[in-house]
């Protein structure tokens, strides 16, 4: 007796532990970076800003072509799900990436597990298969931006050599982490501690599990090497990853202050921007409030723009998005209360 109330104590600090992590640590992160953010500039100054020189009509057009990413993101995901023998309707799929967006801005990374959980009940399919698809949606995902940082950094490395030799600090921060043994040396060690844990044979139960679950990534990330339609699913990924950097450029021409770095820098401004903010949505936070802004101000502050500007564009724009998800999350769970009734009554 006394065995089982220390085992359901366990359990109980191990899930209090995991909702920490999963929910209160991003809404911490979050906060912190927007009390910082907001305590380095005026309030006044930036609405003042948005006021004054933003052309919502661009806003609006970026909203748009937000929409349709999320759609071509549904589509992509079918053709992984088709070959993985689960087959739900367009629109399910269209529901469930609106939902993951409005449900991660209230439980960061939860939205994942839920549209999982989604499609797997709607299409009696196992957790599992559908987990796997979705993850590998998501390294696709990595993988792209890895790629878009690499191409970014080497076609933008003149003008960030030149911010970071005038901005020494920053520069001798970034030399210094850089230099540091004990980077390279953690490095080292947690590929040595993976590569041990996942070619480790009579294992314990806890290892056992890590190394089934790598398997099961794995295995529904290699379903997009074999899957029928592949042509479709590169299509649609520069499709996804096309409009957010459409997007991003369609809104620069919203203050005249980032239109005419377009005019003098082209779009490798917008590019660099893109990149650094895609970086920062890997961050845990709410819906990316916070490091999302951060990187686009340091991004702007790069080719000279003030504090003020950069943050009056960064929160118009991310302010404008979150609004969206809201309204697409109403639309979807209706949508999906809707179609259960539906659903149900033909059953």
């Amino acid at each position: 007796m006394a065995y089982i109330e220390m085992t359901s104590e366990k359990k109980t600090k191990n899930g209090m532990m995991r909702a920490l992590l999963k929910y209160i640590v991003p809404l911490i992160i979050s906060i912190g970076l927007c009390y910082l953010l907001f305590t380095g500039i005026d309030f006044k100054e930036m609405v003042a800003i948005i006021r004054d020189q933003c052309d919502f009509r661009w806003i609006g057009l970026g909203l748009v072509i937000a929409v349709l990413s999320h759609i071509f993101r549904a589509y992509r995901w079918g053709i992984q799900l088709s070959a993985l023998n689960v087959h739900a309707p367009a629109y399910a799929l269209i529901y469930s990436i609106f939902g993951t967006y409005a449900v991660n801005l209230v439980f960061p990374r939860l939205g994942e597990v839920w549209r999982t959980g989604y499609i797997a009940q709607r299409q009696d399919a196992p957790f599992a298969t559908v987990f796997g698809s979705m993850v590998a949606d998501r390294l696709a995902d990595t993988v792209t931006v890895l790629l878009l940082t690499a191409v970014t950094f080497v076609l933008a490395s003149g003008e960030l050599m030149k911010y970071l030799s005038e901005n020494g600090e920053s520069y001798a921060k970034i030399a210094q982490i850089l230099a540091s043994p004990w980077l390279w040396l953690t490095v080292v060690a947690v590929i040595a501690l993976l590569w041990a844990l996942m070619t480790r044979k009579n294992s314990g139960k806890a290892v056992s599990k890590l190394q089934n679950a790598v398997k099961e990534l794995w295995n529904g990330f290699a379903v997009i090497v074999k899957m029928p339609g592949k042509g479709r699913w590169l299509l649609l990924t520069l499709g996804v990853w096309g409009c957010y950097f459409i997007q991003m450029y369609v809104v620069f021409y919203a203050f005249p202050f980032t239109a005419s770095l377009l005019h003098t820098y082209g779009v490798l401004v917008a590019l660099v921007t893109f990149v650094l903010s895609s970086i920062a949505m890997g961050v845990p936070s709410n819906g990316g409030i916070g490091p999302w802004q951060w990187s686009v101000i340091f991004a702007l502050g790069i080719y000279g723009v003030g504090k003020a500007e950069a943050g009056a564009f960064a929160n118009l724009v991310l302010g404008c998005n979150t609004l969206l998800l809201i309204v697409l999350g109403i639309i979807t769970f209706i949508g999906i209360a809707l179609d259960r009734k539906r659903y149900v009554s033909r059953n």
